[in-house]
């Protein structure tokens, strides 16, 4: 929101301009006449002069008497005349001062309403930025980044920027938040679009990270439709974008497209176990037709691609009702809830910390690899064994582990085989899952605190049609 008085300033500067033009061309007005004025009377004075000393001196037809007097017809205006001139200036000028500085008291006590100036909002300061790389024309790149103000996008964002390269973030904000890149907003390098990819969008870029679209069970649930659609529609529009322009693409799949594998650990010639018609499937299948596409216009058209399939993630700026078992466990156990486990807690993930999903997309996307890429952690835990990590890593946490009715179609077994991405991209995870989890945590107990200084009530795990996410 523009401060109170940036908007007086925007609504008075037009006025005050239009004033001060007309002000100046009445002075100009007003001089012309009296030039011109005190040269007509100056030219008739010498006129009178001249024909006195005509009279005076004699003259007649026949030429008879002495010799004219010559008159300086070209004589200037008298002393007496240009001091008139001058005080007339004087007086104008002055008027002019003076109705210049009753308009300035007019229009401010118009903008501040009765508020004294020591109570007005301060025009903004500029505004700082955090130090990136330079990068010349030959080495600068100008990445195009759907979903960049969402979880995972906001922290490619947060590199690519550093790293000295030109952004263009879009997103709709379904998921996404403008919060997560306000620190990069007026940034010559940077521009955040507002835009839905099921619709095309035309711009001239070299790589294109696909990432636009809801990854959390509540999220790609509530309008399963506009899941596909992202998924399908969205993958299209950027497939040809960059054969348009030429650039690389890059698809952030999923580990979903394994549906509940029967193959432990998951390797990318795994073809899945999903279900067509279950509650995942307009993300499953999403993702899996999106695979296709970028598949076929690399065939077909030639488009270079890149295919991530990421495994579960988790860090700073997760949705804190995403439903996601990270977020709602911490959030439970800093709030001394009962942490809630559907099924018996024997299903295993493997969890990444996001710094490290986005190196591995940065390594894939500067690769020469066009076949997907497993990105994930391989170490791997039970749910039960996750929730009891996350509650000793609260102190002070009393919260206690409650089973539930298991969901359907949840995954029992999920652990990527990784070995694909150390020979063709040389990418492995750096961060220890522990070290990951505490920062994740802190950034939660942050955001509560936040939110009860707001006035809004704590947040809630959340079950979404019956399914929790376990991603």
């Amino acid at each position: 929101m523009l401060s109170p008085r940036l908007v007086r300033s925007h609504h008075w500067f037009p006025t005050m301009a239009a004033r001060g033009a007309c002000a100046v061309l009445v002075l100009i007005f007003l001089l012309f006449v009296l030039i011109s004025h005190t040269s007509n009377k100056s030219i008739s004075s010498d006129s009178v002069v001249e024909t006195r000393e005509r009279m005076s001196n004699g003259l007649d037809e026949e030429g008879q008497g002495d010799a004219p007097v010559e008159t300086n017809k070209n004589a200037g205006i008298s002393d007496d005349t240009v001091s008139s001139l001058l005080e007339r200036i004087k007086v104008l000028e002055d008027e002019l001062s003076s109705m210049r500085t009753r308009m300035d008291d007019a229009e401010n006590r118009e903008g501040n309403n009765g508020i004294p100036d020591e109570m007005a909002v301060p025009l903004p300061t500029t505004k700082s930025f955090p130090s990136v790389r330079y990068r010349n024309e030959e080495t600068r790149k100008r990445v195009l980044i759907t979903g960049g103000a969402g979880f995972v996008g906001s922290h490619l964002v947060d590199k690519l920027m550093l790293d000295g390269h030109e952004i263009i973030a879009l997103d709709n904000y379904f998921t996404g938040r403008k919060k997560n890149i306000e620190h990069w907003i007026g940034h010559p390098n940077f521009e955040m679009v507002h835009h839905d990819v099921v619709n095309p969008y035309f711009v001239e870029v070299d790589q294109i990270y696909h990432l636009a679209s809801p990854a959390s069970p509540p999220h790609y649930m509530y309008n399963p439709v506009k899941t596909i659609k992202t998924n399908t529609l969205g993958t299209i529009n950027m497939l040809g974008l960059a054969k348009r322009v030429k650039a690389t693409v890059l698809l952030a799949s999923t580990s979903e497209v394994y549906g509940d594998p029967e193959v432990h650990p998951q390797p990318e010639t795994y073809w899945g176990h999903v279900n067509t018609i279950g509650p995942r499937a307009c993300y499953d299948e999403g993702k899996r037709v999106a695979e296709s596409l970028m598949v076929a216009y690399n065939k077909q058209e030639n488009v270079k691609i890149r295919i991530a399939r990421i495994f579960n993630t988790f860090g700073p700026r997760m949705h804190m009702n995403d439903g996601r078992v990270v977020s709602n466990f911490i959030i439970q156990a800093l709030q001394d809830k009962p942490i809630t486990i559907y099924g018996n807690g024997t299903q295993t993930r493997s969890f990444q910390y996001v710094t490290d999903l986005v190196d591995g997309l940065i390594a894939l996307m500067n690769s020469n690899y066009s076949l997907p890429v497993n990105i994930g952690n391989p170490e791997e835990h039970t749910i039960g064994e996750f929730a009891t990590i996350i509650r000793d890593l609260v102190p002070g946490s009393t919260s206690e582990i409650v089973n539930q009715e298991s969901q359907q179609d949840d995954p029992q077994q999920r652990r990527p085989d990784i070995r694909r991405a150390a020979e063709q991209i040389q990418w492995r995870p750096q961060v220890l899952m522990k070290d990951g989890l505490l920062k994740t945590i802190e950034y939660f107990r942050a955001e509560i605190d936040r939110n009860k200084r707001g006035g809004k009530p704590p947040p809630e795990p959340v079950r979404h049609g019956g399914l929790e996410s376990r991603r």
